[in-house]
């Protein structure tokens, strides 16, 4: 049986916003997938390309190419901010997703620094769409009280990423060359653009597939509706303004300093364990995953605890804080106890901690922006703050293949617990009150 025209415009789906966040999450899987499969197959295919080179100085490769992909992930993250405030979300991601996707597949053509710095480069800047279009999509698709789960359950997307992506990629190098693994996953993401142009036709608000029930129910949670347009009414700040703001800057030095532990490990695990411990591509597909199970559940973990303390009556300022204090807490002594792990498998597991702890904070940072301004502002802020991490990122990963020099992690590790106490400073001293922020004029 088919839809005729009439009947599939009329179509209507429940809880439509957890579909929406879902396909989110299937992207983020995806951008994980993709930026992770120069990190698993480096150790390996970096001495086919340089077979001069000794450990010490591949690894100083994979940092320049790193901090180049960084540093065009925080170019990108500024420039997608605007890009998604201006055209929506609908078309930011396919614009995103489109670009880095092409971008993963021309890796295969790479020869050399200059080349895979290129490709890099044009991956970074694509990749940092996925996070400012996230957060405008939780802004308007689900209300205050859900954010922290809807943007748990995108961040999952990143951890279960991770954990494909390790054992997915070792295991097609057992059977294709790194250059026609870059083609097959470069041609996933294109594959996602199907059911997301035709899911999500319009913002809920407009969209012809929402029940009323819902878009009722999820306007009614955004801070304050007019009664004579049906748009929600808020705080939509100039750039100027909102720099100008110490809540801002909270948010932004927060993500700043956090932001840096997660890329230590997307960058240099596969690297670590190989260096450290001698690991071969079946040990690495073995337990190299096993740290983002912990940043899995870590994500739903915090969303999950922050959508019950509201529930429980909690206000989101004390909500927010208290999540992201906890996830901070847990990486501390994780992050120290790194230092001096002992055999591999005590070592992935810390890691797990850590990337646990790292997941239960970052969800509820990342909804600050839709907790304090409007809808028109969160990209942008959202985008200034995935700027400034991504630069901080850049720096830490420069100066690893430094500190590491004869496999020695340790002053890296002990760094990390440095930037989570900043991460705690920073949200409880600049952000004095999580509301939605009004005009000063």
């Amino acid at each position: 049986m088919t839809l005729d025209k009439q009947e599939y415009k009329n179509m209507k789906m429940k809880n439509l916003r957890w579909w929406v966040i879902a396909l989110i999450a299937l992207a983020t899987v995806i951008n994980y997938i993709d930026r992770q499969a120069l990190s698993v197959l480096w150790p390996y295919m970096g001495s086919e390309i340089y077979p001069e080179k000794n450990a010490d100085e591949l690894k100083q490769v994979l940092g320049t190419v790193s901090v180049v992909f960084l540093f065009s992930y925080a170019i990108g993250q500024a420039v997608f901010g605007k890009i998604f405030d201006w055209i929506g979300t609908r078309l930011g991601f396919v614009l995103s997703i489109g670009v880095w996707s092409l971008a993963t597949a021309l890796h295969a053509f790479a020869q050399g620094v200059l080349t895979f710095s290129f490709f890099r480069s044009i991956l970074g800047i694509a990749e940092a769409g996925n996070w400012p279009g996230a957060a405008k999509a939780n802004a308007e698709w689900f209300p205050s009280k859900e954010r922290a789960l809807a943007q748990g359950i995108f961040n999952s997307g990143a951890a279960i990423g991770g954990i494909i992506s390790v054992p997915l990629i070792a295991y097609l190098a057992l059977f294709f060359s790194w250059k026609v693994i870059f083609v097959l996953i470069g041609l996933i993401g294109l594959l996602w653009l199907i059911p997301w142009l035709v899911l999500v036709k319009a913002p809920p608000i407009k969209h012809p597939w929402i029940t009323d029930e819902e878009r009722d129910y999820i306007l009614s949670g955004q801070k304050s509706v007019s009664n004579e347009t049906g748009e929600v009414d808020e705080y939509v700040p100039s750039y100027g303004e909102m720099l100008g703001r110490k809540e801002s800057w909270g948010v932004i030095i927060a993500t700043a300093a956090i932001d840096p532990i997660w890329w230590l490990f997307i960058v240099w695990i596969p690297t670590y364990l190989v260096e450290v411990y001698n690991m071969d591509v079946k040990g690495l597909a073995i337990i190299g995953w096993v740290p983002y199970v912990g940043a899995m559940f870590g994500a739903w973990f915090g969303g999950l605890l922050s959508q019950n303390r509201i529930k429980a009556g909690w206000s989101v300022n004390k909500t927010r804080k208290t999540v992201i204090v906890l996830g901070c807490l847990i990486m501390l002594p994780a992050l120290l106890m790194l230092a001096n792990p002992g055999s591999a498998n005590s070592a992935v597991l810390i890691m797990a901690a850590i990337l646990f702890g790292f997941q239960t904070s970052i969800g509820s940072i990342q909804t600050l922006p839709s907790d304090m301004l409007g809808k028109g502002s969160v990209g942008s802020l959202a985008g200034f703050s995935g700027m400034a991490a991504k630069f901080s990122a850049a720096g830490l990963t420069a100066i690893v293949p430094i500190l590491t020099a004869g496999a020695n992690y340790h002053n890296v590790f002990i760094l990390g617990a440095a930037l989570a106490t900043i991460v705690m400073l920073s949200i409880l001293f600049l952000c004095p009150k999580i509301e939605p922020l009004k005009s000063k004029k």
